[in-house]
C-alpha cells in the first residue's frame, strides 16, 4: 500500500473470477451515483468548508477504489460521479448528512499515475491537496519531496507476510520462517525487508525481491513459499478468489509486529503547504476523523460506491467483490488495524514511533544512496494539531 501499491493486482486481476458489470456512463466516462441534494451546513459552522478549503479538495490515493480508503469514499455525497476516463470520483464533500460547501475528488493511484509514489505525484501536480503517504515513503523523500502527515487512518499498517497453514503448521512468526530455507517473496521496493534482514529475522539467501504480485509462483509451488501482501486482501483472495481449483488457508504476521512501526497510508500535505492549508485542515481533519469512525461503524454506503466504481471500469485490471470489501473492514476491526490506539482519538500519531522509523531507515536509505534530510525529526513528518481528540471509534 505505501510503496508501489499492490502492483500485484495487475496479475491478480486476470485471476479473479468476477463478473464485471459496467454501469451506465456518459460520453466523458463519468457515471452518476445519484442526485439527491443534502442540506447545506450553516455558514460559519464547523462543517462549512466554503471559503476556508479549496473549492475542490483533491486527494491522491495510491491504488484503485477499495475499502482500506472507505473513509474517503464515505465523504462523497449522493451526487458523486465516477469518472472512469480520468480515474477518479468527484462529488460534494458531506459530513453528518450536511453538504460542507466544497467538493471532494478522490483520485486513483497505482497504474493511474504510472505507479509513481504519491509524494512524487503531489509535486508534479500541485492541484492535489492531500495524498496517501506512508511514514517510510515520507522519510525516503524528505529531501526532494517532503510531506507532512495530518491524519493516520491506520493505527497499524496492514502490510504482512503470509504462509500456507497446511504446509507450515508450526510457523507462528517470521522468526520461525527465518530458521528454515523457506523462500519469502516480496516487492523489491519494500523498505521493511532491509530491516527484517538487518535484525536477523530473515536471511538474505531466502528472500526473493523479484515478486511481481502474481499468484503464479505461489500456485506453482503449491503454497510452499511465504509471500508479502496486505492482511486486508490477499488472505481472502487466496482462499476464495484465485480460481476453482486453488484455495489456500493462510496465516500471517504483520510487519508492524516485527518491530517496524510504520504508519501506513497517512493523509499528508506537501511540506511547504501546511501554513497555507492550516485554516482548512482545522476544519477538514476532524471531518475526516468522523468519516473514518462512521465508515467503520456502517461501511455499506461507501463500500457500495467502491464496488460500483470498480465495476464501472470494465477495462481495468482491478476487481473488487462484496466479499472482499466485507473482509477488509472486518479485518481492520479484528486486527486493530483501524483503532483509537492507546487513547480515545482516531487518526493521531505517536512521536516515538516516527522516531523509531527514522532510526531504522536512515542507515538503510544511506546504504541505497538515498540519504534522508539532515537533522530530520518526527515533527518534520507529522502533526496531530488538527485532530479533534474527542473523535474516535466507539
Amino acid at each position: 500500500m505505501g510503496h508501489v501499491r499492490r502492483s500485484a493486482a495487475i496479475a491478480l486481476g486476470t485471476a479473479l473470477a468476477l463478473t464485471l458489470a459496467a454501469c451506465s456512463s456518459d460520453s466523458s466516462g463519468a457515471a452518476s451515483t445519484g442526485s439527491a441534494a443534502l442540506p447545506a451546513a450553516p455558514s460559519g459552522s464547523a462543517l462549512n468548508l466554503a471559503g476556508t478549503c479549496p473549492a475542490t479538495v483533491v486527494v491522491q490515493t495510491d491504488w484503485f477504489a477499495e475499502s482500506e480508503y472507505g473513509y474517503l469514499y464515505n465523504l462523497l455525497g449522493p451526487d458523486a460521479k465516477i469518472d472512469t476516463g480520468k480515474k477518479r470520483i468527484v462529488g460534494s464533500l458531506v459530513s453528518g448528512g450536511r453538504n460542507t460547501g466544497v467538493k471532494i475528488e478522490v483520485r486513483y493511484g497505482g497504474p493511474a499515475i504510472g505507479f509513481e509514489q504519491v509524494s512524487a505525484q503531489m509535486y508534479v501536480d500541485k492541484s492535489i491537496t492531500l495524498g496517501i503517504v506512508s511514514t517510510d515513503e515520507s522519510i525516503q523523500n524528505s529531501v526532494a519531496q517532503p510531506t507532512k502527515a495530518v491524519f493516520a487512518p491506520f493505527d497499524v499498517s496492514p502490510m504482512m507476510i503470509m504462509w500456507d497453514k497446511s504446509k507450515y503448521p508450526n510457523f507462528t512468526t517470521l522468526v520461525d520462517i527465518g530458521q528454515t530455507d523457506t523462500k519469502v517473496l516480496y516487492y523489491q521496493t519494500d523498505a521493511y525487508m532491509q530491516y527484517l534482514l538487518g535484525a536477523g529475522i530473515l536471511r538474505q539467501g531466502q528472500v526473493d525481491g523479484s515478486y511481481d504480485g502474481s499468484p503464479s509462483r505461489w500456485v506453482t509451488e503449491d503454497g510452499k513459499v511465504a509471500e508479502a501482501g496486505f492482511a486486508t486482501s490477499e488472505p481472502y483472495i487466496y482462499k476464495n478468489e484465485l480460481d476453482d481449483r486453488h484455495s489456500y488457508d493462510v496465516n500471517l504476521q504483520l510487519i508492524n509486529d516485527t518491530g517496524y512501526p510504520v504508519y501506513g497510508q497517512t493523509l499528508a500535505a506537501r511540506g511547504g503547504d501546511e501554513g497555507r492549508l492550516a485554516p482548512c485542515l482545522k476544519k477538514l481533519v476532524p471531518i475526516i476523523q468522523q468519516s473514518q469512525a462512521d465508515f467503520m461503524a456502517n461501511p455499506k454506503t461507501a463500500n457500495d460506491l467502491i464496488i460500483k466504481a470498480v465495476k464501472s471500469d470494465a477495462g481495468s485490471v482491478w476487481n473488487y467483490s462484496p466479499g472482499l470489501a466485507t473482509y477488509a473492514v472486518q479485518t481492520m476491526k479484528d486486527r486493530g488495524l483501524v483503532s483509537n490506539g492507546s487513547n480515545s482519538t482516531i487518526g493521531d500519531m505517536d512521536q516515538s514511533r516516527i522516531s523509531r522509523m527514522i532510526q531504522i531507515l536512515t542507515p538503510i536509505y544511506a546504504g541505497q544512496k538515498k540519504p534522508v534530510r539532515n537533522g530530520l525529526s518526527p515533527t518534520d513528518l507529522f502533526t496531530n494539531q488538527y485532530l479533534n481528540t474527542s473523535i474516535g471509534l466507539k
